[in-house]
């Protein structure tokens, strides 16, 4: 398996990425458009075999601050560390970028991705409803230089 780390929108892997995460996201789409509104979109993809098992997506929140806005990997893959070498290979590319601060929204009903933004460094800052009425829970990370877990 290798990552491999696009800035801007993976044109070149769009159709794996839509299927990952529609794979991921109980059949969601990801439309093009919503990626291409994305100011600083940069997506990490995990590939193995030439086929996209794993992804992580975010860009440049209006307050300076990096979002990580989506992710998983295949059902098949997980329990292999592979979301958090995504997210390791996520923060050394930001902090080339200059980034100082990453930020994460999760949901109570995703337990393992909440347990893995703890196991990295995170802190649990606020939390809030959306306008859904689900509610969410805001985690920050300092990855400033000698800070990186």
């Amino acid at each position: 398996m290798h990552i491999v780390t696009i800035e801007g929108v993976p044109y070149d892997w769009l159709k794996q990425l839509q299927e990952i995460h529609a794979h991921v996201f109980d059949g969601t789409k990801l439309p093009l458009e919503k990626l291409e509104s994305k100011e600083g979109l940069i997506c990490l993809l995990a590939v193995e075999n030439e086929k996209v098992i794993g992804f992580k997506l975010g860009y440049t929140h209006p307050d300076g601050v990096f979002y990580s806005w989506l992710g998983g990997v295949h059902e098949t893959q997980r329990g292999q560390g592979i979301a958090s070498q995504l997210m390791r290979r996520q923060h050394e590319h930001l902090q080339t970028l200059g980034f100082k601060k990453v930020r994460t929204y999760g949901r109570n009903e995703r337990k393992a991705m909440l347990i893995t933004n703890l196991k990295h460094g995170f802190d649990i800052v606020s939390t809030f409803v959306d306008h859904k009425g689900r509610h969410k829970i805001v985690f920050e990370k300092n990855i400033g230089i000698g800070v990186l877990s």
